[in-house]
């Protein structure tokens, strides 16, 4: 669950530095730049909210969300965008074009099946979202 809540904010930044460097005409270096920074703003403050939720410090949290989500975050924008670069012309695709959306949609889903292996792996090593997952059930178990 923690992995697809990190992965939705990491496509809403994704798809929206796309959008963004599209209307702007920009070319594909900036674009790229923008979408991966905007994924990461995004994939972290998605992973990061229900923490300082859950009354963790903000040091705290995004010392968690930083181990936890920086690879998986960096493993989807590399497919991401390697499949989009990839893909021939998808990158200058208009936003008027299927070619833009359905390279984007393809490489979104990638994305997120590369980043599934490496959060199993994390999650496995006793890193990542598993640290996240503990913080959750201890704040729960104060309540009861």
């Amino acid at each position: 669950m923690a992995t697809l809540h990190c992965l939705t904010g990491c496509a809403i930044g994704e798809v929206l530095g796309m959008v963004i460097s599209s209307a702007l005409n920009w070319p594909a270096l900036p674009s790229i730049i923008l979408a991966i920074s905007l994924a990461f703003i995004f994939g972290y403050s998605f992973s990061l909210i229900p923490l300082l939720r859950g009354g963790l410090g903000l040091h705290k949290a995004l010392g968690l969300v930083l181990a936890a989500d920086t690879l998986s975050i960096a493993v989807m924008e590399i497919v991401d965008n390697g499949f989009i670069l990839a893909v021939p012309g998808a990158i200058h695709a208009g936003l008027n074009t299927p070619l833009f959306w359905i390279s984007m949609a393809l490489a979104l889903v990638a994305a997120f099946i590369a980043a599934f292996p490496v959060n199993r792996y994390l999650i496995a090593k006793g890193m990542g979202h598993a640290v996240v997952h503990e913080y959750h059930h201890q704040h729960h178990d104060h309540h009861h």
